[in-house]
């Protein structure tokens, strides 16, 4: 089988459970996922996995048609294989259709974002935007005859990472006896971002109970969250995508907005306390726990989430994490 998922972090993650249903309807089959290069890593932790490739979709913003060219043909020629069954886009863009297509699998299933791409396919399941994106990949599946038994959305993280992700935080005096809030407070659009001082202050009310509160984000997000470090919190932004799941791993809550992390600390099994802009039908909310989201009033802005109410909603993780044996 071949899966096609190039992006982002947060989409790649939403393929998990399905991976999971193959390779449980499919014990012997052979999986290969295709994903851009930035995302590879992430991989590692799907454990139903034979093989990954790798797209550098750096090439196509360069414009130069001859690599364009050349990495195209590389993909599509690792991609080809010819006892390649069945090949699954879970995108369905025009260049995950053509790729899809190219494969040249025996059956070749999608859900196709727009009409003039159905003709890659030989079978499409129209998107149903009214249901959170894992449960409708899980549905693709479904629609095509895969029996789903019990949902498994279970991240396993490299033990490298952990040994790494536990010397970075001894590095900076942060103890594993005592409990750590880690807190994302950057998403990949500002429209998602619940604002940084709103953090501060929920890191500053936990700070004072006695817990040990750090801030995550990606390379970018360093200048943004300089309040942070001034603020005297440990910041680890910069880290490696799995460095910051192993940190996430061995934290005791985690607080953010709709972020490709957040979402990974679901999959890795830990409660987390999401902001988000809606909890319409449709929402990317934490998968399978809608109810460790907050969102503002119906119509409101993210920035409208009083901090007393998030400030609320983690006691209540925390409460249920201590009555947890």
């Amino acid at each position: 089988m071949l899966l096609v998922r190039l992006k982002s972090m947060g989409d790649v993650l939403f393929t998990l459970p399905a991976v999971h249903a193959l390779k449980a309807a499919f014990p012997q089959s052979v999986i290969t996922f295709l994903v851009s290069k930035e995302y590879a890593p992430l991989l590692e932790g799907f454990t139903g996995l034979s093989s990954v490739i790798e797209l550098d979709r750096n090439v196509f913003k360069g414009l130069h048609p001859i690599k364009i060219l050349k990495e195209t043909f590389r993909v599509v020629r690792q991609a080809r294989r010819p006892d390649l069954a069945l090949a699954i886009d879970f995108q369905g863009y025009g260049e995950t259709a053509f790729l899809t297509w190219a494969s040249g699998a025996t059956q070749r299933w999608g859900s196709a974002s727009r009409p003039g791409r159905q003709w890659a396919y030989t079978s499409t399941v129209p998107r149903n935007l009214e249901v959170h994106p894992a449960a409708d990949n899980l549905n693709l599946l479904a629609e095509n005859g895969i029996k789903i038994g019990k949902i498994d959305n279970h991240f396993t993280l490299p033990k490298r990472v952990g040994i790494e992700a536990e010397e970075f935080l001894a590095a900076r005096g942060i103890k594993p006896t005592e409990p750590i809030l880690f807190i994302q407070a950057i998403t990949s659009a500002p429209q998602k971002n619940w604002p940084l001082g709103n953090y501060l202050k929920v890191a500053q009310h936990w700070r004072q109970q006695g817990w040990q509160v750090l801030f995550g984000g990606g390379p970018g997000d360093v200048g943004i969250l300089e309040p942070a470090r001034t603020a005297g919190y440990t910041v680890s932004a910069g880290a490696s995508l799995l460095l910051s799941a192993g940190i996430a791993q061995r934290s005791t809550l985690i607080l953010g907005g709709d972020t490709g992390l957040v979402h990974l600390a679901v999959a890795l099994g830990k409660r987390v306390v999401m902001t988000l802009r809606t909890l319409e039908a449709g929402s990317a909310h934490p998968f399978q726990h809608k109810e460790w989201s907050i969102a503002p009033q119906s119509g409101g802005l993210i920035e409208s989430i009083p901090v007393e109410t998030v400030s609320r909603e983690c006691e209540r993780a925390a409460s249920e994490l201590r009555a947890m044996p």
